[in-house]
C-alpha cells in the first residue's frame, strides 16, 4: 500500500525544475454577512469546518439535514495568507493550481480576480505571474451557494424546460441540480440526505518555474496481436513557458525494457507521446478470482532529473456484442485477456456526503469487503463523484474491475455553450487521470438518461421529444463519447446504462426500449411482486442494477438518534426514508414469507423489525442473483446468456434505510454475508420449476466433475429425514449446468415424514472424493411463515474463547441465525445462516483491538423464530 501511495504522490509532482508551495492547511472562513467567522482546513468543506469548530453538531444527527439547510443557502469566503521566497518569486511563470473547488467560485489574489470555477470535477490552473508580492499574499475564494446558482441557471433557461425541476418531496432535497456540475446526489437522493456542500475539497498549490512543467502523465499498455507482443504508450502533457529540448527515458526494469527519446517543446500546452516496446513476455493482470494482479514499475525520466515511477499492468478488455444462436438480439459480455468473464459485484455510491471526511481506511474497508464477498466488479455510479486516486489504485491491487460512469444521472441536462465546454474539460481531465488504471474496464456516459427519454419519465410531448433527443446526442455522443474515443482507445464506451448498446446506436442513440433483455444491460426493481418468484425477473444479458431496501443495525442508527426514534412509525423513521413508501414496501415484502415481529418491548420490536428487513433483503437479492448466475448458459424463449450481476448497492452515504449490503461505517448487513456465498467461484443454486426441484452447478472458471448431495431436514429434528446424491456430472467451465432434477412431490413421498411446510432442502456440491466444493445452500418448499414444527431454538453461546471463536448451541433447528456485536468493528466468517446441528462455531474477525469480554458483553443472537 505504501508503494501505491508513493505512486499517487508522484502523479502530483510537476517535475524537478518546478518549485511547489502547498497552500493546504488552515484558512479563514466567513459567511456572506460576516456573522460567522472561523478557521477551516483545506482541503475541506464548510459543514466540516463548522462542526469541528463547534458551530454545529453532527449534520447526520436526527433531523439536522433540515436544520442546517441555511449553510448551503449562504455564500462563503475562504481566505489565506502566504509568502513566497525571493528565489522562487523571480522565476518566469507562476500558476495557482486548484485540484477541486466545490463548486461555483470567484478567486482573487491580492485583490485581483484571477478566475472563476463552475465544476467540482475539474482541476483549475490560474496564471498569477506578476501578481505575487514580496510580503504576504492574500488569496481569497468566494463560493456561491450551489442551490442559488442552480436555481438562477434554471430560470435563465427560458427557451424550454430541462427536467426534472425538483426531487420528489420524500427526499427533502433541493432543486435544479442538473444545472450545476456537482455531485448530483448532493441535492438529495432516495438513499441519502441533501447537503449541497461548499468548499475547497481538494488541494491547492502554487507552482513556479522557468521553462516547463508536466501537467499529467498517462500510460496505455497495448497488445499487438499481429506480432504477439506488448508495448506501452506514454503520454506527457506539458505547460511550456520557454522553448526547450531534452530527453525522455522510459524503463520497466523487471521486463528489461527501456528506451530514450528526443523531446522538443514549444511555448504553450502540448502533448507528447512515446511508445516503449517490450523485449519479453509479460505477466497479465486478471480480475479477482481469475488470476494474479501483476503490476510493474514504469519509470518516466524527463531530462534525466530523477524520474517518476508509475504502475503499469497488462490486460485487454473487450465488450462483446454479437449474435447468439437461438436468440434474437446480441450478447453483452466482457472478455478480459481473451477470456469471457462473468462480472459479479455491486454499485458504488459516495462514501460520505462530505468528501473531505472520506479516509483511506474507509475506502479500504469497503473494497476489502467487496473482495471478501467474491466480487470482481464495482460500478462507480453516475450521480456521485469520480473517486479519489487511492480508490482506483486499491482496485488495481485487489483485482476489482470498475465500470466508470460519467457524473450524470436520472435527469436531462442543458447544452449551452459554457455548460458543454466545462463538461468537455471535465471529461478530458478525468479520462487522463483514470485511464492508466487496469481496473477501469469501461466508460459509461450516464445513469438512466436514455431510459428517462425513452420511457418518458418527465412527460415530454411527442412534438418536443426530438429536441431532447438532439440535446442528449449532443452531450453524450458528440461531446463526451467523442472525447473518450480520442483520449482512450483501450477500453469500450457505452453512452448510458441501461442501454441496448449497439442497438441503441442504430436507433439514434435512444432506443425504443432500453430495458429490452435481448440487448445490453438492464436495471430492474419490483418491490410489491413476490421476490421469491424467480420467473418474474428479466432474463437479461447483464443485470447492472437490481435490489431491495433494508434498515441498518440499531448500533449504526443509535449514533444519530435517540430512544424515542426507535419505532418504525416514528417521525425519525419516516424522515430517514427517502424512497416513496419504502418502509411499507419492506414490511409488505417481508410479510409475504415471514411473521412480522410482535414483541411488546418497543426497542426489541424495533431491533427485530430491522432484522426482518435484512432477512427479506438478503433472501430477495440471493434469489435474483442466483437466477442470473444460473442463466449464463441458458437461452429460454430467446432470452438469457446473462454475463453480469451488479446489485444495488454496496455502501451507504449515511445512517438510514437503503439498498446497501454494507452499512455506513463498514458493518456488514446480512446481504453482504450472503453475497460471499452467492458470488462464490463455484455455486450450487436451487429453484422450483413446475413442481420440480432443479439444482444447478455454476462455475466461474474450472470444469470439474462434481455431484450434488441433497438432504431433507425436518424443522423439529436435527437428524436428516433422508439423503440423496446425484450422479457425477461435469460442470461447464465458465457456465451453469443442471446437476439435479426431481419432482418435489416424489421427493417428499420418497423421504416420508416430510411435507412442504415441515421440511427444508439443504444441498451442496461435492467432489467425487466427497470434498465440499460449493458453499452450503438450501431452498424452502414453502414460506417460513407457514413452517410447521419450527420452534424457538433457544440459542446460547458458551462464551468467546481466544481468537474470538463463538460456539453456539441450540435446542431445535434455526433459520437466519444472526450474530451482532453492536459497535465492535469487524465481521464473522458466517452469519445469517441455517443451523441444522445442535452445535456450531463461528469466528469473529475484529478490525481493531478488542477482547473476548467486550465481544461477549455486546453479543446479540437472533433467529427467525425469536422475533414472534
Amino acid at each position: 500500500l505504501l508503494l501505491h501511495l508513493v505512486f499517487l504522490l508522484a502523479r502530483e509532482r510537476p517535475g524537478l525544475g518546478v518549485d511547489v508551495i502547498s497552500l493546504n492547511g488552515k484558512w479563514q472562513l466567513m459567511n456572506s454577512n460576516s456573522s460567522v467567522s472561523l478557521s477551516a482546513e483545506v482541503p475541506g468543506c464548510v459543514h466540516t469546518a463548522l462542526q469541528r469548530q463547534g458551530f454545529i453538531s453532527d449534520p447526520y444527527y436526527r433531523f439536522n439535514d433540515l436544520a442546517y439547510r441555511w449553510i448551503s443557502l449562504d455564500s462563503w469566503t475562504y481566505t489565506t495568507l502566504f509568502s513566497v521566497p525571493t528565489h522562487v518569486r523571480g522565476k518566469g511563470k507562476a500558476v495557482l493550481v486548484f485540484e477541486g473547488v466545490d463548486t461555483v467560485s470567484t478567486i482573487s489574489l491580492n485583490g485581483v480576480t484571477i478566475g472563476k470555477t463552475d465544476n467540482m470535477f475539474r482541476r483549475y490552473d490560474f496564471e498569477v505571474t506578476g501578481l505575487l508580492k514580496d510580503e504576504e499574499n492574500v488569496l481569497q475564494v468566494w463560493i456561491m451557494s450551489a442551490v442559488t446558482y442552480a436555481s438562477q441557471r434554471s430560470h435563465a433557461h427560458t427557451e424550454y424546460r430541462v427536467p426534472p425541476d425538483c426531487p420528489p418531496p420524500v427526499q427533502k432535497g433541493e432543486c435544479h441540480v442538473n444545472f450545476i456540475r456537482k455531485a448530483q446526489s448532493s441535492f438529495s437522493w432516495d438513499w441519502g440526505p441533501s447537503f449541497p456542500t461548499l468548499g475547497i475539497w481538494k488541494g491547492v498549490r502554487l507552482e513556479v518555474f522557468n521553462s516547463s512543467r508536466v501537467l499529467s502523465y498517462t500510460t496505455s499498455p497495448k497488445y499487438d496481436s499481429e506480432h504477439s507482443s506488448w508495448n506501452v504508450e506514454v503520454e506527457l502533457f506539458f505547460d511550456v513557458f520557454v522553448a526547450s529540448k531534452g530527453l525522455v527515458h522510459l524503463s520497466i526494469p523487471l521486463l528489461q525494457s527501456e528506451a530514450e527519446f528526443q523531446l522538443s517543446l514549444t511555448p504553450g500546452q502540448s502533448k507528447k507521446s512515446f511508445v516503449l516496446q517490450l523485449n519479453q513476455s509479460v505477466s497479465l493482470w486478471w480480475p479477482f478470482g481469475h488470476g494474479e494482479q501483476f503490476l510493474y514499475y514504469l519509470t518516466i525520466d524527463v531530462n534525466l532529473e530523477g524520474g517518476e515511477t508509475f504502475n503499469v499492468a497488462f490486460r485487454t478488455v473487450e465488450l462483446v456484442q454479437e449474435p447468439i444462436p437461438s436468440s434474437p438480439g446480441l450478447s453483452f459480455y466482457f472478455r478480459i485477456n481473451g477470456k469471457p468473464i462473468f462480472l459479479k459485484g455491486s454499485n458504488w455510491i459516495p462514501v460520505h456526503a462530505f468528501q473531505d471526511q472520506v479516509t483511506t481506511d474507509m475506502i479500504t474497508i469497503l473494497l476489502r469487503s467487496a473482495q471478501k464477498a467474491n466480487m470482481n466488479t464495482l460500478r462507480v455510479w453516475g450521480g456521485g463523484v469520480y473517486e479519489q486516486d487511492i480508490f482506483y489504485s486499491l482496485c488495481d491491487m485487489y483485482g476489482i474491475m470498475i465500470w466508470q460512469d460519467f457524473m450524470f444521472a436520472c435527469a436531462l441536462y442543458p447544452t449551452e455553450k459554457d455548460f458543454i465546454q466545462t463538461v468537455r474539460e471535465e471529461v478530458t481531465q478525468q479520462v487522463r487521470r483514470l485511464k492508466s488504471h487496469p481496473s477501469v474496464v469501461i466508460w459509461s456516459g450516464n445513469n438512466e438518461n436514455e431510459a428517462a427519454i425513452a420511457t418518458d419519465w418527465f412527460n415530454i410531448s411527442v412534438a418536443a421529444r426530438p429536441l431532447y433527443v438532439k440535446d442528449y446526442v449532443n452531450l453524450y455522443v458528440e461531446n463526451i463519447r467523442d472525447i473518450v474515443l480520442q483520449e482512450d482507445s483501450t477500453r469500450p464506451f457505452l453512452v448510458s446504462s441501461p442501454t441496448n448498446g449497439v442497438e441503441s446506436e442504430k436507433e439514434g442513440w435512444v432506443a425504443k426500449d432500453p430495458y429490452d433483455p435481448h440487448y445490453g444491460d438492464t436495471h430492474y426493481y419490483s418491490y410489491y411482486k413476490d421476490c421469491w418468484d424467480w420467473t418474474a425477473f428479466p432474463r437479461t444479458r447483464f443485470a447492472s442494477e437490481y435490489g431491495f431496501q433494508s434498515w441498518p443495525s440499531l448500533s449504526t442508527l443509535s449514533k444519530v438518534s435517540v430512544s424515542s426514534d426507535w419505532d418504525f412509525s416514528s417521525n425519525f423513521s419516516a424522515h430517514r426514508q427517502h424512497h416513496e413508501d419504502g418502509n411499507q414496501q419492506m414490511l409488505k415484502q417481508a410479510e409475504l414469507h415471514y411473521i412480522l415481529p410482535n414483541s411488546t418491548d418497543p426497542v426489541q420490536k424495533y431491533r427485530d423489525t430491522i432484522y426482518i428487513t435484512q432477512v427479506m433483503q438478503a433472501q430477495c437479492v440471493k434469489i435474483q442473483t442466483e437466477f442470473y448466475r444460473c442463466s449464463r448458459s441458458d437461452i429460454v424463449e430467446g432470452k438469457g446468456h446473462t454475463m453480469g450481476t451488479l446489485y444495488w448497492q454496496l455502501n451507504d452515504i449515511w445512517q438510514g434505510p437503503s439498498w446497501s449490503s454494507v452499512e455506513f461505517g463498514g458493518k456488514w448487513k446480512m446481504l453482504h454475508y450472503w453475497a460471499t456465498d452467492f458470488y462464490a467461484p463455484i455455486l450450487s443454486a436451487g429453484v422450483e420449476d413446475k413442481g420440480d426441484l432443479l439444482i444447478y452447478g455454476v462455475s466461474d472458471s474450472h470444469s470439474e466433475k462434481h455431484n450434488v448431495k441433497v438432504k431433507l431436514h425436518s424443522w423439529s429434528s436435527f437428524n436428516a429425514v433422508c439423503s440423496l446424491e446425484s450422479n457425477v456430472t461435469k460442470i461447464k467451465a465458465g457456465g451453469s449446468t443442471l446437476v439435479f432434477q426431481h419432482s418435489i412431490s416424489g421427493l417428499l413421498m420418497q423421504c416420508g415424514n416430510c411435507t412442504r411446510r415441515s421440511c427444508i432442502v439443504a444441498f451442496h456440491l461435492s467432489s467425487p472424493e466427497g470434498q465440499l466444493i460449493s458453499p452450503h445452500n438450501h431452498i424452502f418448499l414453502s414460506s417460513p411463515r407457514y413452517a410447521e414444527g419450527l420452534q424457538k431454538p433457544n440459542i446460547t453461546d458458551t462464551g468467546i474463547v481466544q481468537n474470538f471463536f463463538v460456539t453456539l448451541h441450540c435446542s431445535f433447528p434455526a433459520v437466519y441465525v444472526w450474530l451482532d456485536v453492536d459497535n465492535i468493528p469487524g465481521h464473522f466468517d458466517v452469519n445469517g445462516f441455517l443451523m441444522l446441528s445442535k452445535k456450531s462455531t463461528v469466528i469473529f474477525g475484529a478490525w481493531r483491538p478488542t477482547t473476548a469480554e467486550e465481544i461477549t458483553a455486546n453479543l446479540h443472537i437472533t433467529s427467525l423464530r425469536d422475533v414472534y
